[in-house]
């Protein structure tokens, strides 16, 4: 199979998502960071089965790629805590927009890397992370390509090109 990936973004399980945005700006100085607390989903499922899982997210970009911060409110199963027990952080994915996702997820199916994370936000966006632990060592987020997706890219990067260092943090609806 002939594709190539893009790698559009690197994430981090955190422990306290406020304080990671803080560490992430006094480490970096990047800003500003869009935060979605508790997630709204349509539908997750783990490893097959239906789930559930509370989770927020900051987005900010860095350079050419976006840094995503993610705090996982639960001990349910999931994609990050099959990485992250509560209490531990560090790098969990890199993500990629793939022009087919379907293609993206079966080959790496055929390969023997499972989804182990499948969801849908109540806004329509979706993404697979495929346990891709034993090639590279974390996960790997496929993207449902989507308009809303690119404009949340655009946005974020755009907010990061003009920053005015006022606002830290921007706090988006969870369903969007």
């Amino acid at each position: 199979m002939a594709f190539t990936h893009h790698i559009i973004q690197n994430a981090y399980v955190v422990d306290d998502l406020d304080q990671g945005i803080r560490r992430w700006h006094a480490l970096w100085g990047i800003g500003p960071f869009f935060v979605r607390r508790h997630l709204e989903l349509a539908s997750i499922r783990y490893r097959g089965a239906a789930a559930s899982l509370d989770f927020s997210v900051a987005y900010v970009q860095a350079g050419p790629i976006m840094v995503e911060l993610i705090e996982q409110h639960d001990d349910a199963p999931s994609a990050f805590r099959d990485m992250f027990a509560r209490g531990q952080e560090g790098l969990h994915h890199v993500a990629v927009i793939p022009d087919d996702y379907q293609r993206v997820v079966d080959h790496y199916a055929k390969l023997g890397y499972p989804v182990a994370t499948e969801l849908r936000t109540t806004s329509g966006r979706g993404a697979a992370f495929i346990d891709t632990r034993p090639m590279l060592g974390h996960m790997m987020e496929v993207y449902i390509p989507s308009a809303g997706l690119d404009a949340l890219y655009r946005q974020v990067a755009d907010a990061a090109a003009s920053w005015d260092r006022r606002e830290l943090v921007i706090e988006v609806d969870p369903a969007r």
